[in-house]
C-alpha cells in the first residue's frame, strides 16, 4: 500500500460571534478577538480530510507555514508544535482518519474514559457570573472557573453562584497574579474559604516568579494553587518544596505530552487549558484520556461561542464529557456553519467607551481599555483587596463631556469622586 500523503492545505477564516448576553463583557475586556478563527483543512491524497482551528487572538501559536507539510504524510508531521495549533490538529484528525482509530490511540495509552470539564466565562459583575453558573448547571456543569478581578465585588460574586447552584457545585478562583504578594494574598484567600466551601481551588494568586511568597502562600490556605507550566522554573518548584500543588497546561500536542508526563512523575494533578470551539475541546478530551495527571477539569471555552462548529454539542453529563471513539477527532465539522462565518477579513471594530470603575469609598476611576486596568492594578495604584467594588461600561454618547474624559483616559486613568 502507497503511503497516504497530504496532497492540499486550505486556510480559511471564520469569524464566529460569542453567544448569551454576556457579549459586552468580551467587549469590554478585548475577549470579542477571540471570535476570529483560522479554519484548516487538511486533504490527502487518498481524500480524506482533517480539520483544525486556531483561535487567532489567544492560541500558543499561530500557522505560518503550510506548504511544509505537503507531499508527507500526516504521520510524519502532526508531532511538530511549531506548525501552530490548527495544522496541528488537522493532521491529527486526518492521521487518525488513515489510520482508522480515534486520536488518542495515536498519542499514549488511555487511562479514562471520560474526562473532567470545567464551564467558564470572562470577568463580570456579580449577578451575570451568577447567571452564568446556572447556564453551567443546565448544561451538565458541576464546576465553573471564573475570573477574580479588583474591579468587582468578588465576594458578592462567589456569594452568588453559591445560593444559585447545587451544592455539588464547585467554583475555581483565576486571580490572573492580582493579589501581588503573599501579604496581600493569604487574609484574602482565607476569608473566602471560610466564607465559601464551594470554593475548590486557586489559580495563580500572586506572582508566578515570586518562589518564597508562592512556598508561603500554600502553607497559609487550605485549597490547592494552580500555577501555568510554561511559566515556572520547576527546579525552584521542586527546590522550595513546591510552589504550587499542581499545573495548568496549554502547549502544542508534543509539549503538552511531555510536560503532562512530567508532571505525572512529580506526582502533580494538571488541567488542560485550551480556548476554541468544538474541534478544540473535542483535542482536550484525547489528551486528557492519556494523561494521567489530567485530573482537574479542562477548560476550553467552547460552550461561549454562537455555533461549535461541530454538528453536534459535546454532551456533559455530571460534569464530565466521554472521549470520542470514532476515528480521528471523532466530531463532526459542520461545514455549513463554515460558510455562514466565513469572511475575507475580520472585523473586530467595537463603538467607543468608557470603562468606570466605582469604589465603596466613592472614588470613581475611568479606563479607555482594558489593558490600562491591568498595568493600573498590577502596579498597586489602588486597592486590590477590598469589597464592594462595581464596573461599568459607559457608551460615547455624544457628548462633550464623554469625550473629553475619554481623551484624558486615552493617555491614563481618570480619578474622581463620584
Amino acid at each position: 500500500m502507497m503511503p497516504d500523503r497530504v496532497k492540499n492545505v486550505e486556510r480559511i477564516i471564520a469569524q464566529v460571534p460569542f453567544g448569551g448576553a454576556q457579549r459586552r463583557d468580551l467587549e469590554r475586556a478585548e475577549l470579542h478577538k477571540w471570535s476570529e478563527l483560522e479554519i484548516i483543512r487538511v486533504e490527502t491524497e487518498s481524500g480524506i480530510v482533517g480539520w483544525g482551528e486556531t483561535v487567532q487572538h489567544y492560541a500558543w501559536g499561530k500557522v505560518d507555514d503550510t506548504d511544509s507539510v505537503i507531499g508527507k504524510t500526516t504521520f510524519e508531521t502532526m508531532w511538530d508544535d511549531r506548525l501552530g495549533p490548527g495544522l496541528q490538529m488537522a493532521l491529527f484528525d486526518a492521521a487518525g482518519k488513515v489510520a482508522g482509530v480515534p486520536v488518542y490511540r495515536l498519542i499514549g495509552d488511555k487511562c479514562r474514559d471520560c474526562c473532567a470539564m470545567s464551564y467558564w466565562h470572562h470577568d463580570m459583575a456579580p449577578q451575570q457570573y451568577a447567571d452564568e453558573a446556572k447556564t453551567a448547571v443546565e448544561l451538565g456543569y458541576v464546576c465553573m472557573k471564573i475570573k477574580m478581578r479588583p474591579w468587582f465585588d468578588v465576594r458578592e460574586t462567589i456569594r452568588l453562584i453559591s445560593e444559585g447552584t447545587p451544592d455539588d457545585f464547585r467554583v475555581d478562583g483565576d486571580w490572573n497574579e492580582f493579589l501581588n504578594d503573599a501579604g496581600t494574598a493569604i487574609p484574602v484567600l482565607r476569608e473566602l474559604e471560610s466564607l465559601f466551601p464551594k470554593i475548590k481551588m486557586w489559580e495563580d494568586p500572586i506572582r508566578r516568579d515570586d518562589g518564597a511568597g508562592n512556598r508561603h502562600l500554600r502553607s497559609q490556605v487550605d485549597r490547592p494553587i494552580a500555577h501555568h507550566y510554561q511559566f515556572m522554573q520547576k527546579r525552584d518548584s521542586l527546590e522550595l518544596g513546591g510552589v504550587c500543588d499542581g499545573w495548568i497546561l496549554n502547549m502544542g500536542v508534543e509539549e503538552c505530552m511531555r510536560q503532562g508526563n512530567t508532571c505525572r512523575e512529580l506526582k502533580m494533578p494538571l488541567f488542560l487549558q485550551f480556548v476554541g470551539t468544538g474541534l478544540t475541546a473535542a483535542l482536550s478530551l484525547h489528551l486528557s484520556a492519556v494523561l494521567k495527571a489530567a485530573q482537574w477539569p479542562t477548560i476550553t471555552c467552547h460552550e461561549l461561542y454562537e455555533h461549535n462548529m461541530c454538528t453536534e454539542r459535546i454532551p456533559i453529563v455530571g460534569g464530565y464529557a466521554r472521549v470520542p471513539e470514532v476515528p480521528g477527532l471523532g466530531v463532526e465539522f459542520d461545514e455549513t456553519a463554515l460558510e455562514k462565518y466565513r469572511v475575507e477579513e475580520a472585523d473586530h471594530t467595537i463603538p467607543k467607551h468608557l470603562i468606570r470603575v466605582t469604589r465603596p469609598c466613592g472614588t470613581r476611576i475611568d479606563f479607555a481599555r482594558t489593558e490600562q486596568m491591568w498595568e493600573f492594578y498590577m502596579a498597586g495604584n489602588q486597592p486590590v483587596d477590598e469589597w464592594g467594588c462595581h464596573t461599568e461600561l459607559l457608551d460615547d454618547d455624544g457628548s462633550a463631556d464623554f469625550a473629553k474624559i475619554h481623551a484624558q483616559a486615552s493617555v491614563s486613568p481618570v480619578m474622581a469622586q463620584a
